[in-house]
């Protein structure tokens, strides 16, 4: 006769499930977004992809809305996990952690299907109120993630300046979403936004 499972630990192993059945579920929608738009994905479109119900994805994410902003949400992570380790790689570099960063998150932004489709030229208004009216999810957790590693990190400055200026940093890169940088217009975008926000992060570190 087995041991009986421990709350914590069913607890523990219910949210690993979670985690790993919205992984899966976000996966397919990626894969399925680099064979069509997403005017053309379905619910049931990411169920089969998944090998799942179509009921599951909506218990999921409740909606197509539910599901794009939760796509939206991950993107906001790989941002900030480049951040941090750009931050990682660049210890007491300021500017060159800023740069390598901001260039890695431009990068895996032409890269990503979403934003892809978002930018085909056809109309979204679901994916443009991600970016636009109902961004404030997105904005809330990427500054969340930077300000942690802005204030935990080698930088160690203090929480206050560290929330200004990760709001600073996440509102900017998701404004070049929208219109991605042009480099024989604009010039290099990581650079010129390394360049304005270093001096602040330094000048925090001062104070």
């Amino acid at each position: 006769m087995s041991a009986p499972v421990a709350p914590s630990e069913a607890g523990n192993f219910a949210e690993a499930s979670k985690q790993l059945l919205r992984r899966t579920l976000l996966d397919g929608l990626r894969t399925l977004l680099r064979q069509k738009d997403w005017a053309k994905v379905t619910m049931a479109d990411v169920a089969r992809q998944a090998g799942v119900s179509r009921q599951t994805v909506y218990n999921e994410f409740a909606s197509r809305a539910g599901l794009s902003q939760a796509y939206a949400l991950r993107l906001a992570d790989e941002f900030t996990g480049a951040i941090g380790t750009a931050f990682e790689a660049h210890a007491g570099d300021i500017d060159g952690a800023l740069r390598a960063g901001l260039t890695e998150f431009f990068a895996r932004a032409a890269d990503d299907p979403l934003i892809q489709s978002l930018l085909s030229g056809e109309a979204k208004p679901d994916l443009l109120k991600l970016i636009t009216t109902d961004s404030a999810p997105i904005i809330e957790r990427g500054s969340a993630r930077i300000e942690r590693i802005l204030v935990e990190s080698w930088v160690a400055i203090d929480a206050i300046p560290a929330g200004r200026i990760a709001r600073m940093i996440t509102r900017m890169a998701l404004s070049y979403v929208s219109m991605p940088p042009d480099p024989d217009a604009d010039g290099d975008a990581a650079d010129d936004l390394a360049s304005v926000l270093a001096p602040a992060i330094s000048a925090a570190q001062s104070a």
